[in-house]
């Protein structure tokens, strides 16, 4: 019965058979393992440059914070009439270098 079924087609309706019945969904199931393993791996690499964006927007706040102490002492520095400015500006360079 079925070899009489396959006289009746062709060499090439036979492989297009064979094609969709065997290697599409050897074909399929290997390109949804490959797709998985790639979207793990663009997963992967968002969180580390996540990570990263995280400790360089630290980073900047912490030189945020140093910079605005800075202009609170050269506001004080600037505003302050009856303090000696000469003293105050070389305990601040002491203070600075010893940090």
């Amino acid at each position: 019965m079925l070899f009489e079924l396959l006289r009746e087609f062709n060499g090439f309706t036979i492989f297009m058979l064979a094609f969709v019945v065997v290697g599409l969904p050897v074909i399929l199931g290997v390109g949804s393992e490959i797709f998985k393993r790639w979207l793990k791996h663009k997963e992967f690499m968002a969180g580390a440059l996540n990570a990263q964006a995280a400790e360089k927007a630290a980073q900047y706040a912490a030189q945020n914070e140093r910079l605005e102490q800075r202009v609170r002492v050269l506001e004080r520095i600037a505003t302050d009439k009856g303090a000696d400015l000469s003293d105050e500006i070389e305990r601040l360079r002491d203070q600075r270098s010893v940090n």
